[in-house]
């Protein structure tokens, strides 16, 4: 990525910078935690570098929506910068048991101060403490809903088995939607695992299918009936994205990324279809290596505009009249 001075105009806000606390205290829209977990990864990694990264890569965009909700005649721009977001810092050590303890309790701590959370990883295995932080009590109401090419059933600790562990500490796997599935990413054995668990599976080659179909509202319509599924039950619903997900070509950062995945903007579209959802308490960005990236950081930035996808779907909540 270029270290180019980035430009100055009072009129072109940017993204980032946000503050550790409100300026009056009150309590913030979202809360951004670093969670540079990366000790127990499949495949070498430097995913501890990418929290840092995404922070320097969200100063490259703005933070405003050019459509808004409602119809073409009352949308208009949204300015997100009338939403408090605040930067909570990064969990130190998030590895092993001990740093998971101190995962989750900074993930209660951070939704006590702001409505929504987004955790940068970091591997995938930082889902597990991040979601059990979120739903606390809420467990066995709980919802996930995963964005990932992987079924992360695998046995053992790893970022190939936080679903399994998610499962085991309680969640309901019937609760579990898995959106992008990918062939030759997945063992047999795992997809009859997900099978027997009744885990509800749209792979990306049935999203493609839709697609075709539907045209690009099916993303929307998947986001809703996965939320059904996740959120049956009333509780808090936790949003994994791990980005490769997608095409290789666009994340070419992310150590297990396979050609023919999702494109960047389908990505996008589903991180904010999903977090307008007001069940959705929790989101955490995974699996980038920023030390692997391409020279022009093309995976973090793509990480940094799935936060602010996040933003924007917490400002839709609000509805035309409120934004």
């Amino acid at each position: 990525m270029t270290d180019a001075p980035l430009s100055r105009d009072p009129l072109w806000p940017r993204a980032g910078g946000w503050p550790a606390t409100t300026p009056d205290g009150s309590r913030a829209d979202l809360a951004m935690l670093g969670v540079p977990a990366w000790r127990t990864s499949l495949s070498p990694t430097g995913a501890h570098a990418t929290p840092a990264a995404v922070r320097d890569a969200l100063r490259r965009y703005s933070p405003a929506l050019i459509d808004g909700p409602g119809t073409a005649a009352d949308a208009g721009p949204v300015d997100l910068c009338e939403l408090d977001v605040v930067d909570l810092g990064d969990v130190d050590e998030p590895d092993g048991p001990d740093g998971e303890a101190r995962t989750r309790a900074a993930v209660t701590s951070a939704l006590a101060q702001a409505r929504a959370l987004v955790a940068l990883g970091g591997d995938n295995s930082l889902t597990v403490a991040t979601a059990l932080g979120a739903w606390g009590d809420d467990l066995a109401t709980a919802g996930l809903v995963t964005l990932d090419a992987h079924y992360d059933l695998r046995d053992g600790v790893s970022n190939g088995s936080p679903v399994r562990r998610l499962v085991e500490a309680g969640l309901d796997p019937t609760r579990v939607v898995q959106i992008g599935i990918a062939d030759f990413a997945n063992s047999a054995a795992y997809a009859r695992r997900a099978a027997d668990l009744g885990i509800t599976v749209v792979t990306v080659d049935e999203l493609r299918r839709r697609l075709y179909r539907h045209g690009p509202g099916a993303l929307a319509d998947v986001a809703r009936e996965a939320l059904a599924v996740a959120g049956g039950a009333g509780g808090p619903v936790h949003l994994d994205v791990d980005v490769d997900v997608c095409d290789r070509s666009v994340a070419p950062g992310c150590p297990a990324s396979v050609p023919g995945g999702l494109a960047a903007w389908e990505l996008r579209a589903l991180v904010r279809e999903v977090a307008r959802d007001e069940r959705v308490r929790s989101v955490d960005v995974a699996e980038v290596d920023a030390t692997a990236d391409a020279p022009d950081g093309r995976t973090v930035r793509l990480a940094a505009l799935c936060v602010l996808e996040v933003l924007a779907g917490l400002a839709l909540r609000r509805g035309p009249a409120a934004v």
